[in-house]
């Protein structure tokens, strides 16, 4: 008896991201040097397009998916940042990963700082229109210091916009 496949693949957990970009090759790139990506696989369109219509990249223990933009399949962020979807990144140190990540091409739409819930944390937008927010756990906190500490985040910044 053959043995059952199972519904997530080895290696895969249930929610993955699955990034569509323009130019998925130079993203496994960018993300082999700005984050020490180890490429799974890629798949060519068949034909000499030079997209790819799957890859997979390794990120530290989670497995990242790839396409290129296909018309009426997929769509790519237009490069501005503007996106509804922010892929969270934990690293040993966030300023170093957010200085590779800019040596490589990413730009910074948030400065690493120490975080009300305990993490260090900045946020880059990569040269593909994806926003990454890169952060450390520093501190084991309970709701109640989180809560505490947002509350003050929030009071500070409204004086310094008042």
């Amino acid at each position: 008896m053959a043995a059952k496949t199972k519904s997530v693949p080895e290696g895969f957990t249930t929610v993955t991201p699955h990034l569509v970009v323009q130019g998925a090759a130079k993203a496994i790139d960018f993300y082999k040097k700005a984050f020490g990506a180890e490429e799974i696989v890629r798949v060519p369109e068949p034909g000499n397009s030079g997209k790819l219509i799957h890859a997979c990249v390794r990120i530290g223990d989670a497995m990242v998916m790839l396409a290129d933009d296909f018309v009426g399949c997929s769509v790519a962020p237009d490069g501005s940042g503007n996106t509804p979807v922010t892929v969270h990144l934990f690293v040993p140190d966030t300023d170093a990963t957010i200085a590779k990540a800019v040596e490589h091409g990413a730009k910074i739409v948030m400065p690493a700082m120490d975080m009300f819930w305990g993490d260090r944390y900045g946020q880059i937008v990569d040269p593909f229109g994806h926003r990454w927010s890169v952060g450390t756990h520093q501190r084991d906190l309970t709701p109640e210091q989180i809560t505490e500490g947002a509350t003050a985040m929030f009071a500070e910044h409204a004086k310094m916009a008042g």
